[in-house]
């Protein structure tokens, strides 16, 4: 089990729990109705060789998790650059699945000084639908991956709850990185995609490698939209391949401070504002995650 710590900027809070003494530090986002426990399959080979932290989003993850309101994934995105600034983090490589990538690509953007490279899992970001329309396609999703994951699923997705999924999921879908792709590419990037992904199909991962410089693009033929559950083997391979041989890209920037800490409380109040003031914020127990 690894070391845990909860983040909290203003009203808002996140959890990351930490594997591994050495190495680069490599930084798991997991994605809509998720938890630390998606990466479960992946973690022990990462840590191995990189200093793997596992973050675990606002109104996710934890079994009070539906008290605290989910925040959009650019109030997610700035609360995640504050807490790399606030433990002055450097050569960081973003790991984002489905929503986590849509939110990394946001960070990236934010700490080009902190973040060297990029690993897009599924990502959201393109997909551009309503939340009733995708959601027809969950059953689909189920059946394609890995049948005993399915339980981690449903357990998670209660204790995020209806109000939190729907409302992050309505807002990924109106927000479009098309944008911000082009200034993406002076960092290595990969794009890994299930070529059998019912809910972000695999068009959408070979267009969104396309449109970043020089990014490398990775279809797991058999895999769905969990591809990191459902072929952890050659997900594993894939990422560490690109981790092992992408050197370590720019020097420090500079350090998070007052003026850093006051920006990021902004972008991120307009998120933190609206968390439910009929529960109050807890931390997570730090056993929750596997």
């Amino acid at each position: 089990m690894g070391r845990a710590e909860t983040f909290q900027l203003g009203r808002a809070s996140m959890r990351v729990r930490e594997y591994g003494k050495t190495g680069r530090p490599v930084v798991l986002i997991h994605g809509l109705s998720g938890s630390a426990r998606w990466w479960k399959y992946n973690v022990p080979a990462l840590s191995k060789r990189y200093r793997v932290l596992v973050v675990e989003l606002s109104g996710y993850g934890s079994l009070t998790a539906w008290r605290q309101r989910s925040l959009g994934v650019r109030e997610d995105a700035a609360l995640l650059a504050a807490w790399l600034r606030a433990r002055d983090l450097h050569g960081v490589t973003l790991v984002g699945h489905s929503m986590g990538g849509h939110i990394a690509m946001y960070v990236a953007a934010q700490c080009p000084d902190r973040v060297c490279q990029l690993a897009l899992v599924c990502a959201s970001g393109l997909l551009a639908s309503h939340p009733a329309r995708v959601a027809l396609q969950v059953p689909r999703a189920a059946l394609v991956g890995r049948w005993s994951f399915l339980s981690t699923v449903v357990a998670d997705s209660a204790r995020a709850g209806i109000p939190n999924l729907w409302r992050s999921a309505r807002v990924l879908l109106s927000d479009s990185v098309r944008d911000l792709l082009p200034a993406l590419g002076g960092r290595p990037t990969l794009v890994v995609w299930g070529g059998r992904d019912p809910l972000v199909p695999a068009a959408l991962g070979r267009q969104l490698a396309g449109a970043i410089p020089g990014a490398r693009y990775v279809e797991i033929t058999e895999a769905g939209h969990n591809v990191m559950v459902d072929a952890p083997a050659e997900f594993n391979r894939a990422v560490l391949e690109f981790l092992d041989h992408v050197p370590l890209a720019g020097g420090p920037g500079r350090a998070g401070g007052k003026e850093e800490k006051a920006e990021a409380e902004e972008a991120v109040g307009e998120g933190a504002g609206h968390l439910d003031p009929a529960g109050p914020q807890t931390a997570p127990s730090p056993g929750s995650a596997s």
